[in-house]
């Protein structure tokens, strides 16, 4: 199943308990626009480079367009669709006032150099520079980019429409960063953790967490777990995977990653391999690395109760469905990963204000979006008796549909979508 059928899979098994019609739901499912560009640049070595790159925008009923830029030789046009579409729902999940939007280059940022990332970025902006802006299209950091590349974003747009650091986030500090947004991901899935242990009365420093995926969302999250006492005893990432069920030192772990480029081979661990992470004796899974890894292959061997989702659309839908009825907790990805575009909505905030905001500040902020939004979808997954993915699909649902009929298309014969709660 292709990125965005999942999407729209999970997006119909919620719309169908809110009655919405055929042809909103079809408004809402269509994305706005869809960009193709031909960024061309001179190489390092003369010899012209031709990068084709993307920009999808699907929702702007509730506020601008919102969505991270990802570099990757496999950039697919079908899974940005899919990710712009989840941008729109994880921001109405939040309740900040953004629609989705997502991007991408086709390119391998390993194999360029700093200076022919930088000339592809700017190129990429000289296309695009029209359709993105604090008031129409955001972009932030994903997969193959950091807070480089925004630096290079602002400083390009800036050229053609004056010193504008509100047009991204995922800045460094120095050019309107936020502080805390590194981290925010990470830290939001701890909140949520910390959350629904509560509600199932475990104590997290006696469950156990397993995470796939290392990198800046994984190793935050790992960090923070382990800082509340949780017992971090397994993760993997490309290298492979490592185990020890007493707890590892996640502290020690972030050290040696950092020097070794990976997990494998940290001491006093037992090694398994990287896909063994699914299965591994855990009570609460984390994949937080790549999309479709929860399948049909591996979901009769998973052990964990909780399964908390901080990559984008880790589970597919059959393995969803028969997680489901066999009694997992699992917290969908438009939740469990939102820290992220939350943050990235204060230091937007902050921009405009051009007030900077203490780390104490966003950090608290963060952990009551975060939590107004559990309790909110918590509520309506005991009102309609139904899971937590399907409760924040609705959630979202209702809201963009609100506010697009509140906006002038009930006059096209669209109905006035009631919330939820109402």
């Amino acid at each position: 199943m292709r990125a965005s059928e999942a999407t729209n899979y999970y997006f119909r098994r919620a719309a169908k308990h809110l009655h919405v019609g055929s042809r909103l739901e079809t408004v809402l499912m269509a994305p706005r626009r869809e960009v193709k560009v031909e960024c061309v640049i001179t190489l390092d070595n003369g010899e012209l480079g031709c990068f084709s790159g993307f920009r999808v925008q699907h929702d702007n009923s509730r506020g601008p367009m919102k969505g991270g830029l990802r570099y990757h030789p496999e950039v697919d046009p079908d899974e940005v669709n899919s990710l712009a579409s989840l941008m729109t729902w994880k921001t109405a999940v939040a309740n900040i006032p953004y629609g989705g939007a997502k991007g991408g280059i086709s390119c391998d940022p390993s194999k360029l150099s700093h200076a022919e990332l930088q000339r592809i970025t700017r190129s990429f902006v000289d296309e695009i520079h029209d359709i993105i802006g604090p008031g129409l299209d955001i972009p932030a950091p994903d997969m193959g980019t950091n807070s480089q590349t925004m630096a290079w974003i602002v400083d390009q747009y800036s050229k053609y429409h004056g010193w504008t650091p509100a047009v991204v986030t995922g800045k460094p500090i120095e050019l309107g960063g936020s502080e805390g947004r590194e981290q925010a991901t990470g830290q939001g899935i701890a909140f949520v953790c910390e959350a629904i242990l509560e509600d199932y009365s475990m104590d997290l420093k006696t469950t156990k967490f397993a995470i796939q995926g290392f990198g800046n969302v994984g190793s935050w999250a790992a960090q923070f777990i382990h800082q509340m006492g949780g017992k971090v005893v397994a993760v993997a990432d490309l290298t492979g995977g490592i185990y020890n069920a007493d707890g590892l030192d996640v502290a020690h772990l972030m050290r040696y990653v950092r020097e070794n480029n990976g997990v494998k081979g940290f001491p006093d661990t037992v090694e398994i391999a990287a896909d063994a992470i699914f299965t591994c004796d855990c009570d609460v899974l984390i994949p937080a690395a790549l999309g479709n890894v929860i399948t049909e292959e591996n979901m009769k061997d998973i052990k964990a109760k909780f399964i908390i989702e901080g990559a984008n659309g880790p589970t597919t839908p059959a393995a969803d469905e028969y997680l489901i009825k066999i009694g997992k907790v699992i917290v969908p990805d438009i939740f469990a990963n939102a820290g992220g575009v939350m943050v990235s909505y204060f230091e937007w905030v902050q921009n405009i204000q051009q007030f900077r905001w203490r780390l104490e500040r966003v950090n608290l902020e963060l952990k009551l979006l975060m939590l107004d939004s559990y309790k909110e979808i918590k509520h309506l997954a005991q009102q309609n008796e139904c899971d937590l993915r399907t409760a924040a699909f609705q959630l979202a649902i209702s809201r963009v549909a609100r506010a697009t009929s509140l906006r002038g298309l009930e006059n096209e014969g669209f109905c006035m979508l009631e919330s939820p709660h109402s």
